[in-house]
């Protein structure tokens, strides 16, 4: 796992120098402490920083193909590396690595960009053609790995984090209010758009191509629930659908072993960490290392969990007791990695845990992302099933109270009285046609937050006519889909690939040099999910049920039947406290709100005054203030008082090719 760093001229003119890919790569030298690369050539610089996991002795970048006509940059892993690799050397291709990367280079000059439908991984790269006078970037399926650019001066910049291009002097930090309005509704930008003004994400499942005559984004891969043949069995063959789900979950499994360092695992006590720590054990000779976050605070502690699936599975556990008040030292530097608002703390522990997991010298882990969105484990997906059954007879006094089951372990909802439930989950109950009906509740509420927003912001979003939620682009076939298949897209596309893997996933992780890998993102286990009859992922009110038919004898039976805990952390108590930091005093002083400009001071001090009064604060509310403290964090490190770390200098380990 690395980060990668490029300039790309355009249109003729000086070429780009050493000396900015070296301050580019200073500021993510946490994603790739162990060695550095940059390329300059007439028309380009691209580098990497490298945290060597695989081929340690040989693969520093940028790695070239045999004539020194194709140069790339790259930061991930293709875990069928190895078969890929057989088959090029068939070809008659010649490495000179044992590295996946320079796997992907000759995959690339072989089949062109059709290469990457054959990539089974996580990754974003640069490919560099010297003959054509071109620049290729391309990032996977569900963008487990991140890749932002822009354009100024008749120069493409792009990196593996937005910090990169802020150290070129072409490049100003601007926050973009649309996007702003975005992340707190929908917990992420709903576009490519980051929500600083310029800068792009290349969207997940995308690859882009630039040269003189301009730059040209398509789109290779894209979530379908579209049923593809009879090559699977019948719908109501639970024990043919079991079999496939454990025989590629393992081989998911066994791949992403693939490592010339030690590997270890998270372990939250649920049934998908669970169960990848099972398969771990069972295909690795070496004792796991597994790694989990416990709460001083009871309403989100899940260490007994941990313990009883650590124990049972002999693996050596470490686990970290999180109070409320470190989430709030460490948010700052969390804001610093995720350059994005944060409407949640569940980054922070995340944070936290990868330091502990650097320390004892674990490069990289498994986790169980992907999950819920796959394997219907959320209980959005139940609220949308129980909503369209109420939706049948909206007159019904007792279809609606099944809902009172789904949020029991949110304090918040379960102190509401049941009238006030019955209205909540009511509104827009017989839009069952809309492509997001399975969402609209959530996002309704959460622009509720848009109260706090300032006059002059509030005033340069008046203009859009719709909500947000109608300008989203639902995919061609959604209209065929069962009701579980889009509301599992929705999550797929925005918090997933936009929140969880970003936020809580690649920059948390990445911060303290961690490589995640996740089983259920695998190829060949999201196309299989994609085809799972949706009786067999949400059986009744039962999630992920055929996930724990095929795997649940692996892991204690409690576990295996327990019903899904979200992963949630304190919010609005771990910024006031007794001792409250002094940034949220400094950031949400009326001055300092009315200096920024994106938030109303009145509205903001009346919040923070019933914050600490004590009294109780709606789910709503509680997202705001993480939202406004993470705004106001991210316009003094990013805007107000930007210092990017040092350039790379002597002191590091630096190799520079000129081409």
């Amino acid at each position: 796992m690395c980060g990668i760093a490029g300039i790309f001229n355009l249109q003729p003119q000086a070429p780009p120098g050493e000396s900015a890919l070296r301050s580019m790569l200073g500021t993510i030298r946490h994603r790739g402490p162990d060695q550095f690369g940059i390329l300059s050539t007439d028309i380009a610089a691209i580098g990497n920083a490298r945290l060597s996991i695989i081929d340690i002795a040989h693969g520093r970048q940028p790695i070239t193909n045999e004539d020194r006509s194709l140069w790339i940059v790259y930061n991930g892993e293709v875990f069928n590396y190895l078969e890929l690799r057989e088959e090029l050397e068939a070809r008659g291709h010649i490495f000179t690595t044992r590295c996946d990367t320079e796997v992907i280079l000759h995959l690339y000059e072989e089949y062109g960009k059709e290469c990457l439908s054959r990539m089974n991984g996580q990754f974003s790269f640069a490919i560099l053609d010297l003959k054509q006078r071109r620049l290729f970037l391309a990032r996977d399926r569900v963008g487990v790995r991140p890749l932002f650019y822009t354009v100024t001066g008749g120069q493409l910049i792009f990196g593996s984090e937005i910090k990169e291009l802020l150290t070129h002097p072409g490049v100003k930090a601007r926050l973009d209010p649309h996007v702003l309005e975005e992340i707190f509704t929908f917990w992420c930008p709903a576009t490519s758009q980051s929500v600083f003004e310029g800068v792009q994400e290349l969207p997940p499942g995308s690859h882009l191509t630039a040269d003189t005559s301009g730059i040209r984004l398509e789109t290779w891969w894209e979530m379908s629930f579209d049923k593809r043949g009879n090559d699977y069995p019948n719908k109501d063959d639970e024990e043919g659908w079991a079999a496939l789900v454990s025989e590629r979950l393992t081989e998911a499994t066994r791949l992403r072993l693939r490592a010339d360092v030690q590997v270890g695992a998270y372990l939250s006590g649920g049934l998908d960490s669970s169960i990848i720590s099972a398969l771990v054990t069972r295909l690795h000779a070496s004792k796991l290392n597994t790694f989990s976050i416990s709460f001083t605070h009871p309403d989100f502690d899940e260490r007994q969990f941990q313990k009883e699936v650590a124990s049972a599975l002999g693996t050596s556990h470490v686990a970290i007791e999180i109070a409320q008040e470190q989430i709030g030292e460490a948010f700052p530097d969390v804001i610093w990695h995720c350059e994005t608002p944060l409407t949640r703390t569940s980054p922070v522990p995340l944070f936290l845990l990868s330091k502990t997991v650097q320390a004892a010298g674990i490069k990289v882990v498994l986790t169980g992302e992907g999950a819920d969105e796959f394997f219907g484990g959320y209980d959005i997906f139940k609220e949308d099933r129980i909503r369209r059954f109420w939706a049948r007879s909206p007159g019904s006094t007792w279809r609606w109270q099944m809902l009172r089951r789904l949020y029991e372990d949110i304090p918040s909802m379960a102190k509401l009285s049941p009238s006030y439930l019955a209205r909540f989950f009511q509104e827009g109950l017989q839009e069952t046609q809309a492509p997001c009906y399975s969402h609209l509740i959530r996002w309704r509420n959460n622009q509720r937050c848009g109260r706090f927003f300032s006059a002059d912001l509030q005033q340069s979003l008046a203009a859009k006519k719709h909500p947000l939620w109608e300008q989203l682009t639902p995919p061609p076939g959604l209209g065929s889909w069962g009701a579980l298949e889009r509301a599992q897209y929705w999550e797929i596309r925005l918090f997933m690939s936009r929140y969880l893997l970003s936020s809580q996933g690649d920059r948390v992780a990445m911060a303290h040099s961690v490589e995640g890998r996740f089983p259920f993102l695998d190829r060949d286990v999201m196309e299989l999910a994609s085809q799972v009859p949706s009786g067999l992922k949400l059986r009744g009110l039962t999630e992920k049920y055929i996930l724990r038919k095929a795997l649940g004898h692996l892991i204690p039976k409690k576990i295996a039947q327990r019903r899904k805990k979200p992963y949630r952390a304190p919010i609005h108590k771990s910024f006031f406290h007794a001792r409250t930091p002094d940034y949220v005093k400094e950031l949400l002083c009326p001055e300092s709100i009315a200096r920024t400009g994106y938030f109303n001071p009145a509205a903001v001090a009346q919040l923070a005054a019933r914050i600490e009064s004590g009294r109780p604060l709606g789910e709503t509310d509680d997202m705001a203030i993480a939202g406004i403290l993470s705004t106001q964090l991210l316009h003094e490190r990013f805007i107000s008082r930007f210092r990017p770390p040092a350039a790379l200098g002597p002191q590091d380990d630096v190799a520079v090719i000129h081409a």
